[in-house]
């Protein structure tokens, strides 16, 4: 293993665990040593940890993740990580002490991403932009990859289609808003009011207020839907479809029923499970670097206000992402 962990540390670090499901207050920070990597890992001295639904989801013990981690409790949240590499495994080429790193780390079952130090395989990282920082990095992976799995991957959004993106000025919303603009598509987003200014300033084609519109109004003949609500949101977005047109559902609760819905009308629907892709990483990268996407980040939390985080995040309504300063620059 090449270098040491940073010796003023005292070996050990602070995270948050739970031990069984439930509210927030099953949430709380533990002390423990600083582990070692493995042959094909790394450490890092994390300075971002983005929190995501699929965060409250498994702590309330809800959805495919909880399933895998329930005989394994006590666990440490969080798949979004950014920070140094601190120490590299026997095996690991790649990377070395000192690189910027983000990613998206030990997904479903592994997690560890709350934490001031974390472990995670060298091919879950990407370098982190010199334009990004750091912490605000840590909000980024899960979040981007899967509106860029989402549109790209599974829709094939083309320059020159129409997209409507539910829930726009969310987390995946805001990446997905971008990507789409970037790679040349006419954008329709939905979002309350409060946020129509915050999307037209990423170039949003057309913002349509969901408490007050119905897409099926506005809409018709589109190419691509994003559905980031699910339910009945995703299952009357299938009639703004063209006869070609798709729709890529994200809340894995609703997707059966919404895809049973688009077969029934003689339409495309998909479900989809986000994955860890460095290489995916690395566009994104790029896309930051040229000044063509930004993260924006909503509120940043110090670790022992996790609590805070998770109720804000369970309550919606959150503009880009919130992310834990777990306290590395």
């Amino acid at each position: 293993m090449e270098n040491t962990v940073d010796p003023n540390s005292g070996h050990a670090m602070r995270h948050v665990v739970y031990d069984h499901f439930g509210d927030t207050d099953v949430l709380r920070i533990e002390s423990s040593t600083i582990p070692e990597p493995g042959a094909e890992e790394v450490l890092l001295r994390v300075a971002g940890a983005g929190l995501n639904p699929i965060d409250w989801k498994t702590r309330k013990g809800l959805g495919f993740a909880a399933r895998q981690i329930e005989d394994h409790l006590p666990w440490t949240p969080g798949y979004d990580v950014s920070g140094e590499v601190i120490a590299v495994g026997a095996d690991v080429t790649t990377l070395a002490p000192g690189d910027r790193v983000m990613g998206m780390v030990g997904f479903p079952a592994g997690g560890g991403g709350y934490s001031q130090y974390a472990v995670a395989r060298a091919d879950e990282l990407a370098i982190v932009p010199e334009e990004l920082d750091l912490m605000t990095a840590g909000a980024l992976p899960l979040a981007a990859l899967t509106a860029w799995q989402a549109l790209f991957e599974v829709a094939e959004l083309e320059a020159g289609q129409k997209v409507l993106i539910h829930a726009g000025a969310g987390g995946v919303g805001h990446f997905a808003v971008q990507f789409a603009l970037e790679r040349g598509a006419h954008v329709i987003a939905t979002a309350s009011a409060s946020n129509r200014d915050f999307l037209a300033a990423f170039g949003v084609h057309e913002v349509i207020d969901y408490h007050t519109t119905d897409v099926v109004d506005e809409c018709y003949g589109l190419d691509v839907v994003l559905d980031l609500v699910g339910g009945e949101a995703g299952k009357r977005s299938l009639h703004t479809l063209s006869e070609h047109g798709v729709l890529v559902t994200i809340p894995t609760v609703t997707a059966d029923e919404i895809i049973t819905a688009a077969e029934s009308l003689g339409l495309r629907a998909h479900g989809m499970t986000v994955r860890p892709d460095v290489f995916h990483l690395d566009e994104i990268a790029e896309l930051i670097e040229d000044g063509e996407v930004r993260v924006h980040i909503d509120k940043a939390f110090p670790l022992d206000q996790v609590a805070d985080a998770h109720r804000l995040l369970e309550g919606g309504h959150v503009r880009g992402k919130l992310v834990l300063d777990c306290g590395a620059r």
